[in-house]
């Protein structure tokens, strides 16, 4: 799997694993309207403005998980991290957070 900069044209199918990937959380808590289950796509594709999307893409180019991140004060907010429920649990989280901690780093100490 490939861990690479997502850009404005990945938003529809950003949102659509979004969606996905939230709607067991919002089943848990008896909650459909949880924000990640309620943007839009002009609202995912706003953040592209303000954020920094790291995307996980499978070698048939689907795109299977999803981190999120923004600089502020010199530190590094994680927004969503979102995995496909059928790759929860192969470490994708972990390598995309790691992933953005070294993006980030490497723009503090430059």
């Amino acid at each position: 799997m490939i861990i690479e900069k997502a850009t404005v044209k990945d938003a529809d199918e950003l949102l659509t694993l979004q969606k996905l990937a939230y709607r067991s959380e919002a089943e848990i808590y008896h909650d459909f309207s949880l924000p990640p289950l309620v943007q839009t796509l002009e609202g995912m594709k706003k953040d592209f403005g303000n954020q920094l999307f790291l995307k996980t893409v499978t070698e048939e180019g689907r795109i299977v998980g999803l981190v999120r991140a923004y600089a502020k004060g010199g530190t590094c907010y994680i927004g969503r991290l979102i995995v496909h429920p059928d790759f929860q649990s192969q470490g994708i989280g972990t390598k995309l957070l790691n992933e953005m901690e070294g993006v980030f780093n490497a723009r503090v100490t430059v």
